[in-house]
């Protein structure tokens, strides 16, 4: 709308047209029809605070006015309602006013003039939607801001996490005290949220968390690969909040707000020495805080949930849900892939190719282009050796590993009586026979480049003048 009150200050100050117009970003005409219509009317500078620019208008332009008394008001209540519906814009209800108006022999409102109008109304009086949330459709998830402190014996202090969800339509809240934030706790806490409740929601709104959620921008929504395996489990969908939108999830917001107070809070002058004590505390504060009575309605959170929701909730599935978390690597030269503690092989054929790693609690599964070409049982603890299968390794490696003291002494014993006194000497003139095992292979190597024939008669030459022989005295032979 143009500034009326403000071009009858400017006037009042001397300004010229050209002048009043680019201070305003209005044309030089408008600036001339003001001066003129309040010089025609007698309006002049200074007004009163309760002169507004639409009172001005309907002074400098009463044909407006007339025009407007002819045509049917909106229903500017009903527009706001129904924008909220999936789908619904003003365009539709524009054309859908136009029809109204027509049936019953009215006159509308031109397209511009109605969607100004609903935005005036909507500006002024600030409405916002109260959204009317379906029973059963809606899982709000969060992390509380605020922490709970755990002291050791040292007097060192950590931190516990809590995990909050909420359900729209009851309120009813669950919350968890967690060590950390990883994937895997994030994964757990969703589905001890489903438990809780007894039930799975159609919907699951997160934040923007990096958890769950790589990417989320106006065009597409791109979830962490452990989400979605959670939620094709559970058979509900994800739907992240906008970014920098919070009343997206504005239960979950006044949760966590809720929790801060009445859980976090209410727990600071407790002393915690391990995360089981808190998990505790905060497990006997949410059944508070789910019986804590409404202030502007009967009954309570868990009333509410058993009364109005639980009927709504999709059943759980039959099996305990086992969180598994992916992650992508490119396969070493060593064809050893890590789950953070330990290693585990893969098919050395895929040296240099980037697999798909997925980890649960029990299994280590390696896949490649859809395919799984791996699977270990997972270890709890740390340990030193690295867990190989031997159909991942290359035949050069297989051979080596059944490598021993009697196999050489079995395979010099085939050849002969001088064979089997050098490899005897290859294994024993070292402190561990493992030390004689390279040379017992470059004799193995002899026999294959030569002949076994001709390798006993090396060594019995060599035997003949040397007490110490050697590869290459054998080799010269």
């Amino acid at each position: 709308m143009i500034n009326y009150r403000e071009i009858l200050r400017l006037m009042s100050l001397g300004y010229t047209q050209q002048q009043i117009a680019s201070s305003l970003h209005c044309s030089r005409n408008t600036v001339r029809d003001v001066r003129n219509a309040s010089d025609r009317i007698g309006i002049k500078w200074p007004l009163d605070d309760s002169v507004t620019n639409e009172d001005l208008e309907s002074h400098f332009h009463p044909e407006k006015n007339a025009a407007d008394v002819l045509r049917k008001e909106p229903d500017y209540e009903y527009i706001h309602s129904e924008l909220a519906k999936k789908g619904v814009n003003l365009s539709l209800l524009w054309s859908e006013y136009c029809a109204d108006c027509y049936a019953n022999g009215e006159n509308p409102y031109m397209y511009t003039r109605f969607c100004t109008k609903y935005r005036r109304w909507a500006r002024v009086t600030k409405a916002t939607m109260r959204i009317q949330h379906k029973p059963g459709e809606v899982m709000q998830v969060d992390w509380a801001g605020n922490t709970i402190p755990i002291h050791d014996a040292s007097g060192n202090e950590d931190k516990a996490y809590v995990f909050v969800a909420v359900l729209p339509c009851s309120c009813y809240a669950y919350a968890e005290a967690c060590p950390d934030m990883l994937s895997e706790t994030w994964l757990l806490c969703h589905a001890h949220a489903y438990s809780y409740f007894g039930g799975v929601t159609r919907l699951l709104i997160p934040d923007n968390l990096k958890t769950g959620v790589v990417s989320n921008t106006r065009y597409d929504t791109i979830l962490n690969r452990s989400y979605e395996e959670l939620a094709t489990y559970y058979g509900t969908a994800i739907v992240p909040a906008r970014v920098e939108h919070p009343k997206d999830k504005s239960l979950a917001e006044g949760t966590v707000k809720f929790v801060s107070t009445w859980i976090i809070a209410a727990l600071r002058n407790r002393k915690f020495f391990t995360i089981e004590e808190v998990r505790s505390a905060v497990k006997e504060k949410l059944e508070e805080l789910n019986r804590i009575p409404f202030k502007k309605r009967e009954g309570n959170r868990y009333d509410a949930y058993c009364n109005e929701e639980l009927s709504f909730m999709k059943p759980l599935p039959l099996t305990p849900y086992e969180p598994a978390v992916w992650s992508t690597a490119t396969v070493p030269l060593d064809y050893l892939i890590s789950d953070g503690k330990n290693k585990y092989s893969v098919p050395f054929d895929l040296i240099g190719e980037t697999v798909d790693i997925r980890l649960t609690r029990q299994f280590v599964e390696v896949f490649f282009k859809g395919s799984r070409v791996a699977l270990h049982q997972r270890e709890p603890y740390r340990i030193r050796d690295a867990i190989v299968v031997p159909e991942h390794m290359p035949e050069q490696h297989r051979k080596y590993l059944s490598y021993n003291a009697d196999s050489f002494t079995e395979w010099a014993k085939s050849i002969g009586s001088n064979t089997t006194s050098v490899v005897s000497y290859f294994l024993e003139s070292g402190r561990e026979p493992e030390q004689g095992y390279k040379s017992c292979v470059s004799l193995m190597n002899l026999a294959r480049k030569h002949n076994e024939q001709s390798l006993e008669k090396a060594c019995e030459q060599v035997l003949r003048y040397a007490s110490a022989p050697s590869i290459r005295t054998i080799t010269a032979a």
